[in-house]
């Protein structure tokens, strides 16, 4: 197939008819096409003037049955692409347009030279009939590019590609985080990667559809390919691996662990079909609340851990009656045994003591929860809620223990930990320069401390976490939450902190046994490969 030169062709208009000049009439259609040799001289006519450049366009745009729109359309092609040169194979009949009886269609290879490199496609125009035997190209915007819709142009730069998302990268800054590796991350790598361009990456280069809000809306081609930009965040390869493995060995289980110096998550892993719900669950945190329930209590009612806090058998508290997990009494126990062996009922009496949304304010204003955190990377996480003014005397009791309506995630029970550890709050971010929202008001030290205290008991000779924190120099804390509609099953819940690592851990077992048998495994895998 040759290619279109402009000699002999000259310049023509759309009045040519097979008896002598005629203007083409778009409302009088003939009923039939024009013959194979008159619809391909209509054509090549067209394409010679297109293709010789500028000056000629109007030209062009005359052998066409809307001129106007034709050399608009003609000089946007030739700026958007910043074209030097273009040729068009000669054309050659394909048959009948479809849906236009008087119509003939006709294909073509055009060959434009543009800024960034050489582009070759195939192309096709339809030549029209009136009934007055007159001949006209069809103008559309597809017969500058097939694919191009009204309202589209076309612009040679960048165009959109895979290298749009950013590769993420741990917080070594060398090992990629990929889904087939670290399986829990599949959702928070799309979401990081698609959330910027990150840095270091270069724009794939072509030929880009451009809507008419002067968007790109895809690539017509591409000329050199792009490279990725990398997002850095506090992944710790290591500690993910770690805790990708250790939730494999416990169903229904998920965890976090944070550098609780910094608030940067450092691992986040989950099993089960219900999704991250390290992140996104939302449960009763049973035992593990009393973190929290005790820094208010010596934050509001000015105990310490040497407080009294008998430890009975059973306590009623509005109107119902509530239980320690293995019946546990010690009625001589203060602030620190109450806690070391998760007392329910000592911190029912303690806690009741308070106003009835000291233990909301101590949650949201000391600890952050319930504040709604942004980690960045556009990934979606929920921080917890305890309710604000419990709605009966027996509920603010259960809120006491992690029961009634409090709701926590791993994430929430980490950060918990982490604001103990280290006697301050940095909300959790998963992205170095992420923002960290303040809380209202820092843990006070000496709160702090004394919290670390009885973690340190729990986690110590007779505590309920001492078997999982042997070797460990750090605090923890056990929680088992009764769930379901009759309560007939639980969770195992476990916070800590690795004092020598300053990483803290939040697990959860749906349907762990107590915490210390589930949920506490997972922890200490995690502190052990800090």
């Amino acid at each position: 197939m040759g290619v279109l030169a402009l000699g002999g062709l000259g310049t023509y208009k759309a009045v040519h008819g097979g008896s002598g000049p005629a203007a083409y009439d778009a409302s009088s259609p003939a009923s039939s096409p024009p013959s194979d040799s008159d619809a391909l001289k209509t054509a090549q006519a067209f394409l010679a003037s297109w293709s010789a450049g500028a000056t000629r366009y109007q030209d062009a745009a005359n052998g066409t049955d809307a001129p106007t729109a034709a050399v608009a359309a003609m000089r946007g092609y030739r700026s958007g692409l910043g074209l030097t040169a273009v040729t068009m194979t000669t054309p050659t009949v394909s048959g009948p347009t479809e849906g236009s009886p008087n119509g003939t269609r006709l294909t073509f290879t055009v060959t434009a030279h543009v800024k960034g490199g050489t582009w070759s496609y195939d192309d096709s125009l339809d030549v029209l009939r009136s009934s007055n035997g007159a001949r006209a190209v069809h103008w559309a915007n597809a017969v500058l590019y097939p694919k191009l819709t009204d309202g589209q142009t076309l612009r040679a730069g960048t165009v959109p590609s895979k290298t749009s998302v950013a590769r993420v990268i741990a917080e070594d800054g060398t090992t990629e985080l990929t889904a087939s590796a670290y399986p829990s991350l599949s959702d928070v790598i799309a979401a990081i990667g698609k959330s910027g361009p990150g840095t270091g990456g270069t724009p794939a280069t072509g030929v880009a559809v451009i809507d008419g809000k002067g968007q790109s809306v895809g690539a017509a081609t591409t000329f050199t390919k792009g490279t990725s930009g990398t997002i850095t965040t506090t992944i710790d390869p290591k500690l993910e691996a770690a805790a990708e493995k250790a939730v494999k060995a416990h169903p229904k289980s998920s965890v976090v662990a944070l550098d609780y110096t910094t608030g940067q998550i450092r691992a986040v892993a989950y099993d089960g079909a219900s999704g991250n719900t390290a992140f996104t669950g939302a449960a009763a945190p049973g035992s593990t609340m009393k973190m929290v329930t005790a820094a208010a209590v010596i934050d509001k009612l000015g105990m310490s851990p040497s407080s009294p806090a008998t430890c009975t058998k059973s306590i009623t508290a509005g109107g119902t009656v509530f239980h320690n997990e293995d019946g546990e009494t010690a009625p001589d126990a203060d602030l620190e045994r109450a806690f070391a062996i998760s007392c329910n009922t000592a911190f029912i009496h303690v806690g009741y003591k308070m106003q009835p949304g000291d233990l909301a304010d101590e949650a949201k204003n000391v600890f952050g929860i319930g504040t709604n955190w942004s980690i960045g990377g556009g990934v979606f996480v929920q921080d917890g809620s305890i309710p604000d003014s419990p709605p009966d005397n027996a509920t603010q009791a259960a809120d006491l223990i992690g029961q009634g309506k409090d709701l926590m995630n791993p994430l929430a029970i980490a950060s918990v930990a982490a604001t103990i550890a280290d006697s301050h709050y940095r909300q959790p971010v998963i992205l170095p320069h992420q923002a960290q929202r303040p809380a209202a008001r820092q843990i006070s030290p000496a709160t702090a401390a004394d919290v670390r205290q009885l973690m340190t008991a729990a986690a110590g000779p007779g505590g309920t976490a001492a078997a999982r924190m042997a070797g460990i120099d750090g605090g923890a804390k056990t929680g088992t939450s009764e769930v379901g509609q009759n309560a007939d099953s639980t969770n195992g819940w476990f916070a800590a902190y690795n004092s020598d690592s300053h990483v803290a851990v939040g697990a959860l077992v749906i349907g762990g046994t107590s915490g210390a048998d589930s949920a506490g495994y997972i922890a200490r895998d995690i502190l052990l490969a800090s």
